[in-house]
């Protein structure tokens, strides 16, 4: 008898715990209760010196809207789209609110179009957020870029203070436009290495201060000039 007790009693218990669980999925999916409504908005980023204020405009959500009636997936298409992510997520917590984390693209040198210069991550990759002024001690580029630039953008620093612009020919090779006009033809092999030897002339021979305007290093054994 006192097992038939227990039992009824713990069934009851489920029962009223079942019925209490349903009573508020139901209430969030019309509406009602703290759940159904977002209440706070949390964005992280992959870095800590970045303004996400972009992020909170394209998210488009003020709290107080319904959380289940909101399309995550239109969302986080509106926050992928704002210039300079990479790659972004949306989820709706268990108390209604939102998470949004964001993975951003890193910018290490410039590129410009002539007019307007942008910044331009590792892999190349050309972040549609254009500014008017260029600014100070960036390596920039033009045109076409390959994949991955990290590396001719540091051996590119080291003529920081003469270089204008870096151009990729023929997919293949780099030239080097100095703020004078001169052209340092790179080869192909070792552009980085060739760099090295234009800083090593220019200490010894004041290179780039002399009336040229090609440099060609196309050839391993010997440097062209005219």
């Amino acid at each position: 008898m006192k097992r038939n007790l227990w039992f009824w009693l713990y069934f009851i218990a489920a029962v009223l715990l079942a019925i209490y669980f349903a009573a508020r999925i139901v209430m969030a999916f019309m509406g009602y209760g703290p759940t159904s409504m977002i209440r706070h908005i949390s964005i992280s980023a992959d870095t800590t010196d970045k303004d996400l204020t972009t992020i909170v405009a394209a998210a488009g959500i003020a709290p107080g809207t319904h959380s289940h009636a909101m399309n995550l997936e239109l969302v986080n298409a509106r926050i992928s789209q704002t210039p300079g992510v990479k790659q972004s997520s949306v989820r709706r917590l268990a108390n209604g609110n939102l998470d949004i984390r964001v993975n951003l693209y890193h910018a290490v040198a410039g590129w410009t179009d002539g007019m307007y210069y942008y910044p331009i991550s590792a892999d190349g990759t050309i972040v549609k957020k254009p500014s008017e002024v260029r600014g100070e001690g960036i390596v920039m580029f033009r045109g076409n870029v390959p994949n991955n630039i990290s590396e001719i953008t540091k051996a590119a620093n080291n003529l920081i203070h003469v270089l204008d612009y870096l151009e990729w020919i023929d997919d293949r090779r780099w030239n080097l436009v100095t703020l004078d006009g001169k052209i340092i033809m790179l080869p192909e092999k070792g552009p980085d290495a060739a760099i090295g030897n234009i800083v090593v002339l220019d200490k010894k021979y004041n290179i780039l201060s002399k009336d040229l305007k090609v440099i060609d290093m196309r050839d391993d054994t010997r440097i062209l000039v005219k």
